[in-house]
């Protein structure tokens, strides 16, 4: 009989709802626990009160609980250097980590590296350049050679918030400036990435490697503005869909060869040790695919479509990536398609309230309810965040799964509650 694994999961939104549910629901899952976790984590195991970037807590955690396992979600402990905390202590070396090490996530973490890294493997992206405050006046005049719109992409991790996408060069000068002069996104935006403006549709493509073999997980698209028709400001993500038409086998394969091949390959060829997932954001710009950025984790609110449509054991994808024997997995993936519909609190992304009461979610059928900015307070569920919800329904076509998804946002109640009801309409076109 297979051994049982304790395993720790780090993090605290949508995404660790999914990846929780994907771990518990497997046999050889004995115990799990979720640092810090919500109340929809709950469900599935134990949530514990530590930071994913206390490493030191997470140390005395993981030998006082015997975790066999612990699998990253969000991309702050990555960038942080977690997988290189644990491979250097030798109480913990022998825990496999699912994540990349903090070179591996310099892939997120700066998005210089990962257009310097682009540029020296030919992966296909849009030009740029980078600048500091010591060359301001090159910044200008490189924005002078490009059209509108103009991209401003803050090098570091500003939280979702580091990407400005202007129609007007004096307002992209001004905003240049205030990057990298005053400081608006703090030590974030101390280099700047100015880039040529991709136009075409966007869509979010998933790879699990153990540096060395890969599978290409299935597809999706989000919805990242607040309101309906994508107008009004960025978001951590309003819903999703998944699979994408307009993915097809023969546009998957040129990102395959184009673009996942070299960059697994680039890595092993620059001694970076990758293992975990990459999150490529594409842009298919008249059938062909360019690369917008790298993400060194899975998406939010991607993950709550994409894992509910994988049917392989989780947690033996993960121990096979741990072991470098990916290769010997078969990836089995439902072929119904999913739709996420999220629910946010009032005034998000902007100002929120948080702690109200969150009813009826147990009224919804089979849409299944991921817990993103959620706090159990006695025996309710209170908001806790901008994200609240992400609802998430299979079906044959995607109009039942939207339908299902928007009916259980219909039927879920919290003061200030707010959906868009425009997910995936734009795919519905395309069908």
């Amino acid at each position: 009989m297979l051994e049982k694994l304790n395993i720790l999961l780090l993090g605290s939104g949508g995404r660790e709802h999914a990846f929780a549910r994907s771990l518990a629901m497997s046999p050889r899952c004995s115990q799990l626990f979720i640092a810090p976790g919500n109340a929809g984590t709950a469900q599935h195991g134990t949530n514990v009160d530590v930071s994913p970037n206390d490493f030191p807590a997470l140390k005395i955690f993981v030998l006082e609980n015997e975790i066999d396992m612990v699998v990253v979600g969000p991309e702050d402990p990555l960038v942080n250097g977690v997988v290189d905390f644990f491979a250097e202590d030798p109480q913990l070396k022998h825990i496999p980590v699912i994540g990349p090490s903090k070179a591996g996530a310099q892939l997120e973490g700066s998005k210089d590296f990962s257009k310097a890294f682009m540029k020296r493997h030919h992966i296909p992206t849009a030009g740029y350049d980078t600048f500091t405050f010591s060359k301001l006046e090159e910044g200008y005049k490189f924005l002078g050679t490009l059209t509108a719109p103009y991209v401003l992409k803050a090098d570091g991790l500003a939280a979702g918030k580091g990407v400005l996408i202007l129609d007007n060069l004096e307002e992209a000068k001004q905003e240049l400036k205030a990057m990298l002069g005053d400081s608006k996104f703090g030590k974030a935006g101390e280099k700047v990435v100015i880039e040529e403006f991709l136009s075409g549709i966007e869509v979010s493509v998933f790879v699990l490697t153990d540096g060395v073999n890969y599978k290409i997980l299935p597809e999706a698209k989000d919805y990242k503005r607040i309101g309906d028709g994508d107008k009004g400001l960025n978001t951590g993500g309003m819903g999703a869909v998944s699979p994408v038409p307009f993915a097809d086998e023969r546009f998957m394969r040129k990102v395959e060869e184009r673009i996942v091949k070299p960059t697994i390959a680039g890595l092993a060829a620059e001694k970076i040790d990758y293992i975990g997932f990459i999150f490529i954001g594409l842009m298919n710009v008249a059938g062909e695919p360019l690369v917008i950025e790298y993400n060194c984790r899975m998406g939010d609110p991607e993950t709550e479509a994409v894992l509910p449509r994988i049917q392989t054991d989780f947690v033996e994808l993960m121990e096979a990536v741990a072991e470098r024997k990916l290769d010997e997995v078969q990836l089995q993936i439902d072929s119904r398609i999913a739709a996420t519909v999220v629910m946010v609190s009032g005034g998000y992304p902007g100002n929120y309230e948080k702690g109200f009461s969150i009813t009826n979610l147990d009224k919804v059928g089979d849409t299944l309810v991921f817990h993103a900015g959620t706090a159990q307070q006695g025996k309710n569920v209170i908001t806790n965040g901008g994200r609240v919800l992400a609802l998430t329904s299979l079906a044959e076509t995607l109009e039942a799964a939207l339908e299902k998804s928007y009916a259980a946002a219909k039927t879920i109640n919290f003061d200030y509650a707010y959906y868009r009801k425009d997910i995936g309409q734009d795919l519905l076109l395309m069908i």
